[in-house]
């Protein structure tokens, strides 16, 4: 479990992030076609897991847009920003944006993603959201990097996660 603050005020994940060098769990996850994409649809490429409470939000919405931006640069690498929120809201966000370089997906059909990523919170406002991280898989699905960020409120380092693609 890990501790995390939203506003200063502490609140928990329901565990820990995958650790570097670990095979990253499976996961299923709904597009906004309402269809799922799987780790194992994504194999042979490089994913990058931007996971975050709500695209409804100013610091979610500024952290799919910069990873969109990021992803037109990195080659056999798809970007996936992952939250709870329904797969309707993804659309009509990315749809207002023109955002087109980073698939947005929900947890909201079983929450498992939440749970085996530990990321899903556990108390406070935002309990049964996720929490705000990074975790970007190899090609062999295998955890190169990873980044929870300690105070939901703040951006997560994109130069790091660029760093770690280049």
């Amino acid at each position: 479990m890990a501790h995390i603050t939203f506003k200063g005020k502490e609140i928990r994940t329901s565990g820990s992030l995958p650790e570097v060098g670990s095979i990253a769990p499976y996961f299923s996850l709904t597009r906004t076609d309402l269809t799922a994409i799987t780790l194992k649809d994504l194999q042979g490429k490089r994913v990058v897991l931007n996971i975050f409470p709500s695209i409804d939000t100013s610091v979610c919405a500024t952290s799919v847009r910069r990873f969109n931006a990021m992803a037109t640069q990195l080659n056999n690498t798809v970007v996936l920003c992952v939250s709870m929120d329904l797969p309707f809201a993804h659309s009509r966000f990315c749809g207002a944006e023109e955002l087109d370089d980073v698939l947005t997906v929900s947890d909201f059909r079983s929450g498992d993603f939440g749970r085996d990523y530990g990321v899903r919170i556990m108390d406070g406002p935002l309990e049964g959201l996720l929490a705000r991280a990074v975790l970007i898989i190899n090609e062999a699905s295998k955890v190169i990097y990873t980044e929870l960020i300690s105070e939901v409120t703040q951006e997560p380092d994109y130069e790091g996660a660029l760093k770690e693609l280049r």
